[in-house]
C-alpha cells in the first residue's frame, strides 16, 4: 500500500524539486530533503511554498509552450 502511494506521487508529482534542482545545479534528493526538514521547522509553511511554486511552474509552462507550427494554435 505504501509503495503504491509513493509510486502515485512520484508519477503524478509536480516536478518542483526536480526543476528547482536542475536550475540550481544540485541533486533533486537534496531539494526534497530541504523541503521536508524546513516543513518540520516552520510547521508546514514550506508545503504552501511548494504548492505555490508548483502552481507558478505550471502556469509558466502553459504560457511559454513552444509551438512547432502555426497550425498548433
Amino acid at each position: 500500500m505504501i509503495d503504491s502511494v509513493r509510486y502515485f506521487f512520484e508519477r503524478n508529482g509536480f516536478y518542483v524539486s526536480a526543476r528547482l534542482a536542475d536550475r540550481l545545479g544540485i541533486r533533486a534528493v537534496n531539494v526534497r530533503l530541504f523541503f521536508i526538514y524546513i516543513s518540520f521547522v516552520t510547521i508546514g509553511l514550506s508545503f504552501g511554498v511548494y504548492l505555490t511554486l508548483a502552481f507558478l511552474l505550471r502556469l509558466k509552462d502553459m504560457i511559454y509552450t513552444k509551438r512547432t507550427s502555426v497550425f498548433d494554435l
